[in-house]
């Protein structure tokens, strides 16, 4: 996770805006000395359990920091009766092919808006922007996520209108953005059928988050060997229940099941708007979060 891969502590760029920093973590464990330290009851502990032990507190904390935010931009979004769909997946899957497919079938139902995630370039939001859509592009430098901080640095510059669809398309990760809320309503993970059906047993954390798995490029299933009644079956293993959608971004099969998914999803979530938006002002602000440190 984040908390040791080393991303944490970079510049991301939301936007237009200035770069802000990203959710900052502790500085790392010093050693006393290179042989551990004693306590004043003779116990001497090691440096490395010490370490492992600021690791597990700074975890927690920059978590429960996102968590907090989060939930500001889930009340944010409630109050507007915005629909707003993370999209995650690993690099190459096919996620801006999908969503820019279910933009051009989607947009006569209702706006739609997309925030873009990805370390560089504005490659994906410039091919989002072609299909109508208004798009933010962030760019997260060396980071391997997005975070409910960057996402609401973006919904104040995006401004979506009430009523809406937002698709957040995450970072190409299999790991670090499943540990991440953004106050998103729906979670979906992609997989491509040129990944192997084994993904969910191997990245379970991502797809144990997921409301919905997408597996996409169908149209390739046959030259890759792909099984997807055992992809399948490993997904809900990680994940009982979950719904597993099989289609293709590039020839359409299979997209009426995934827009079925995301009218009722959006129906579900939009019904609960007023309740969510009527919670006490413990939840936190009503507006988004403007990128700033507190």
């Amino acid at each position: 996770m984040c908390t040791t891969c080393g991303c944490g502590g970079h510049e991301a760029v939301v936007g237009s805006k200035t770069p802000y920093r990203h959710a900052s973590r502790a500085a790392p464990f010093s050693a006393h000395a290179p042989g551990g330290h004693t306590h004043g009851d003779g116990h001497r502990h090691s440096p490395d359990a010490h370490a492992q032990a600021r690791v597990i507190e700074v975890e927690r904390d920059l978590l429960a920091r996102n968590d907090a935010l989060a939930d500001a931009n889930r009340r944010w979004l409630a109050e507007r009766g915005i629909f707003a769909v993370n999209l995650m997946s690993s690099p190459g899957s096919g996620k801006t092919t999908l969503l820019a497919r279910t933009i051009d079938a989607w947009k006569s139902r209702s706006p739609v808006s997309v925030i873009e995630g990805d370390q560089q370039t504005s490659l994906d939001a410039e091919r989002i922007r072609a299909t109508g859509a208004p798009a933010l592009q962030v760019n997260t430098g060396k980071g391997c996520h997005l975070d409910a901080r960057m996402v609401g640095a973006a919904l104040a510059e995006l401004d979506p209108p009430r009523c809406s669809v937002l698709f957040v398309e995450n970072v190409g990760n299999l790991v670090c953005p499943a540990a991440f809320d953004l106050g998103e309503a729906r979670k979906v993970v992609i997989l491509s059928v040129t990944e192997g059906e084994d993904k969910p047993m191997k990245y379970p954390d991502m797809f144990c988050a997921a409301d919905l798995v997408i597996v996409n490029k169908l149209d390739l299933a046959p030259y890759c060997d792909f099984d997807l009644a055992q992809a399948t079956a490993y997904a809900q293993r990680v994940n009982p229940g979950v719904e597993v959608i099989a289609l293709s971004a590039k020839t359409g099969a299979g997209f009426d099941r995934w827009l079925d998914w995301l009218a009722q999803a959006m129906a579900s979530t939009q019904a609960t708007c007023a309740e969510l938006a009527s919670l006490p002002a413990a939840w936190g602000t009503a507006l988004p979060i403007h990128g700033r440190e507190p």
